[in-house]
């Protein structure tokens, strides 16, 4: 089986176009690979699931700890021939910022990973070798295998590769020289989501064919080449388990932020029920909970309020007590009102007070441990989960339901609107890291489900 990591020295490096090239590539060899996400991103796994037509999975250790992590990846990658994993941001570069836990470099030392390093020459040559060969003695051991130069010439590759073997002892497997197609553009919450951008195929495809002829493939495979007994072929998919209750999520253009292995820890099967809030005029039928994940709502919000049908049923459905988790951008939807991008004031679903404005930077962004104040429909009072922020847009009425601090620096604040049935607030949860969230909430949709 082919295990590899693509990690970088810093953000902006390009590991999410060559992850899906070389993704490309192997998937053009017949390989059958799966992809992977260091971190709690969810865009990038979306670019992921545009070459393959299967879902790419988050591997985040602050959210769900060594033991899960390694759980996922055996589950995810059983049954395929190679494994590609996303780092984020810098190599080393963990929860706070000046800490390696969480880092892609934990990832790696957790499921031991070889690492390919992507480096971007930028006005830099013999000073590279000092960086990579900081990189090899930063933490032992690194698990870097081998290097990739990005946005390279082949004048320069030839001139840095032999230069950095001798220097660091990794090989060089190849360059990707600049090209159009690998620039994805991005927006106040990263890159702009798959879905959005044209071409996306071909442009993928055109580096998969530019990966081929200026990176050593055969080399490459029998770096990463192992054991199917040390990888992650060791473990099969467990038959999946139905849903116990039906779980109406909404999913859309403006509602497109949930992880793929969200409900897992719960089974899968005929519970969820897709619907927009964008498009559709009516809830799923019968259902006994439902979900509004993170996203870009802000973006749509002239849509979502000329669906006054939906809003209204969103309303409704909320004070009638199904079992209701609303997350970031879901949560912003059940607030009275939402500034879009226009700066236009727009009616959401009126379920919450509050409403949603747009601030000039990031709002409580990153990591921290949320804490209930009470027993509510996912926490009891005085339990403590991980989560995670990440949003421009604020509300005039966070609520007060739960306790979040920062790992790192320690400041703390109150949010989150909770009760018998219902979880809202900025913070997004992991539920894969703490089953027991999703067992509650299943448990509640079906006690609602079956009106007790």
């Amino acid at each position: 089986m082919i295990e590899c990591m693509l990690a970088a020295p810093s953000s902006g490096s390009g590991k999410t176009a060559l992850a899906c090239a070389l993704l490309a590539a192997l998937q053009k060899r017949g390989l059958a690979p799966c992809a992977f996400k260091c971190g709690p991103d969810y865009i990038d796994p979306m670019f992921h699931r545009s070459v393959l037509g299967v879902e790419s999975h988050n591997l985040d250790l602050f959210l769900c700890g060594e033991d899960a992590a390694r759980t996922l990846y055996a589950r995810h990658a059983a049954g395929h021939g190679a494994a590609v994993v996303e780092g984020v941001m810098g190599f080393y570069d963990g929860v706070g910022g000046v800490t390696a836990r969480a880092s892609a470099w934990h990832v790696a030392r957790t499921l031991d990973l070889p690492v390919l390093l992507v480096l971007r020459p930028r006005g830099a040559s013999l000073t590279l070798a000092a960086q990579v060969r900081g990189l090899l003695a930063f933490r032992q051991p690194s698990h870097i295998a081998g290097i990739l130069l990005n946005d390279c010439s082949a004048m320069l590759a030839r001139s840095l590769a032999p230069m950095l073997e001798q220097e660091t002892g990794v090989p060089v497997l190849g360059y990707l020289p600049h090209m159009p197609e690998a620039v994805f553009g991005s927006r106040h919450l990263g890159l702009y989501t798959a879905a959005e951008i044209d071409g996306l195929a071909a442009r993928i495809g055109a580096l998969a064919a530019q990966l081929e002829q200026s990176v050593d493939m055969p080399r490459l495979l029998a770096l990463f080449g192992r054991r199917t007994a040390d990888g992650a072929g060791r473990e099969r998919k467990a038959p999946a388990r139905k849903l116990a209750a039906r779980i109406a999520v909404a999913r859309d253009e403006a509602f497109c932020f949930a992880y793929a292995e969200r409900w897992n820890p719960a089974g899968r099967g005929r519970g969820a029920c897709i619907f927009s809030p964008v498009h559709d005029a009516a809830l799923p039928g019968g259902a006994g909970g439902l979900y509004l994940p993170g996203g870009y709502p802000e973006l749509y919000a002239g849509q979502l309020s000329q669906n006054a049908a939906m809003r209204r049923a969103v309303r409704r459905a909320v004070e009638a007590g199904l079992p209701t988790v609303a997350e970031c951008g879901g949560f912003l939807y059940l607030g009275q009102s939402l500034e879009g991008e226009d700066g236009a004031v727009h009616p959401m679903a009126g379920a919450l007070p509050g409403a949603g404005v747009r601030r000039q930077k990031l709002v409580r962004f990153g990591y921290a441990q949320l804490t209930a104040r009470a027993d509510s429909l996912l926490l009891r009072a005085g339990e403590t989960v991980p989560v995670h922020e990440f949003h421009y847009w604020d509300s005039t009425e966070n609520g007060a339901a739960f306790n979040a601090q920062k790992p790192a620096t320690g400041r703390s604040w109150t949010c989150g609107f909770a009760g018998p049935a219902l979880y809202a607030a900025f913070p997004h949860l992991y539920f894969a890291g703490r089953p027991q969230l999703a067992e509650r909430f299943v448990r509640a949709a079906a006690a609602f489900q079956s009106g007790r």
